[in-house]
């Protein structure tokens, strides 16, 4: 393997900012060389800017001990250290976006877990296993950036990573309606219980702004791209319930669905064991090696036993049967700040780099 790519983090402090840290400590293909946060943080050591906030279980990666942490603002300094960045910003949307595009704009790809970009028409939204096409919307992206090298590609909402690969195998049947629920850990909402003590004990039976994300994100990423755009699919119709639960990580989610071709079950469990995606094809580093886990027990897939599936990469389904109003029901699990955030992103990263879109600078 040639020399390592360069990577920044900008927003590398929080919780994301933290998963991505430690998922990159000993990546066979990059090498966390900047890490940038709020002016806040600027000037101190990463270990000095997480001091009391570091909220993972395994310790802070010596690698990174003793980066000094740069303001993000700054794009041109950060941009000059690093061949690509991952951005996980806690700030307005606006200026999300303008902070992203900045970036892209200097030559660096941006490799986003925000939200702020997930519409733009020529920024693809990737699940690697599902809708690896849409990085050819890159060109036109770049062409209105002015830039030949940057552009930004950003990853979709943890809550969805638990249903949309398992419906997504079952795509040639043409699902029709799908009524969701999703269970969501409270590391979603960048907190543990020490800081969040209202949630033992405790559902919080709405999370701003999920239900929509949960709904539209999907038929994005199932759309096509035409002229240089992502065009969303126009089914199936998706309607979600989005709970906050005492969980530290893991989303679960109960789902219903109907189809125009209904499959019989074995059909079904065959599409779901046989499922691969280009991550898979191309062994890429974070890549699970099942994608969707089917578990054969009543009680399962549960939280606590199977969110680390596949490194906390892959997702696990259960409880698959007919029912009285729709085709079928089951229940998935996906881990939110694994394949959800930070190592969903980094899979994208891996992809763009095996599809020749990120190089050395």
């Amino acid at each position: 393997m040639s020399e390592k790519l360069k990577v920044g983090i900008v927003g590398g402090t929080g919780m994301v900012g933290q998963r991505f840290v430690q998922l990159l400590n000993a990546h066979p293909w990059f090498k966390v060389t900047a890490i940038a946060a709020s002016s806040s943080s600027a000037g101190k050591t990463y270990e000095e800017s997480v001091q009391g906030r570091w909220k993972l279980a395994s310790p802070i990666p010596e690698d990174v001990k003793h980066i000094v942490v740069q303001d993000a603002s700054k794009v041109e300094e950060v941009a000059a250290q690093v061949d690509f960045i991952f951005c996980a910003v806690d700030m307005p949307k606006s200026e999300i976006q303008a902070l992203e595009e900045a970036y892209a704009k200097t030559g660096t790809p941006v490799v986003s877990n925000n939200s702020a970009h997930r519409w733009t028409p020529d920024i693809p939204m990737v699940i690697p296993e599902i809708n690896p096409g849409h990085l050819e919307v890159i060109a036109a992206q770049r062409k209105r950036l002015g830039t030949s090298s940057g552009f930004i590609a950003v990853k979709p909402n943890c809550s969805i990573q638990s249903y949309v690969p398992a419906l997504h195998a079952l795509l040639e049947y043409k699902p029709t309606i799908v009524v969701a629920s999703t269970y969501q850990a409270i590391s979603g909402a960048g907190k543990n219980f020490t800081d969040w003590p209202d949630m033992l004990d405790n559902v919080i039976p709405y999370i701003g702004g999920e239900e929509e994300k949960s709904e539209q994100e999907p038929l994005r990423i199932w759309g096509s791209v035409v002229n240089g755009e992502i065009i969303k699919a126009s089914s199936p119709l998706i309607t979600t319930q989005c709970i906050r639960v005492p969980v530290t990580d893991g989303h679960l989610a109960t789902v219903f669905a109907s189809f125009e071709n209904k499959p019989s079950k074995e059909e079904i469990l065959d599409r779901w064991l046989q499922f691969k995606g280009r991550p898979q094809e191309l062994g890429l580093p974070s890549a699970p090696q099942q994608f969707i886990t089917y578990f054969e027990e009543e009680n399962r897939p549960q939280t606590k036993l199977d969110r680390e599936i596949e490194r906390g990469m892959g997702v696990s389904v259960g409880r698959l049967r007919e029912d009285t109003v729709y085709d079928y029901k089951f229940v998935g699990l996906s881990h939110n700040t694994l394949r959800g955030a930070a190592g969903g992103a980094v899979l994208i990263a891996e992809l763009l780099k095996a599809e020749g879109y990120i190089q050395a600078k």
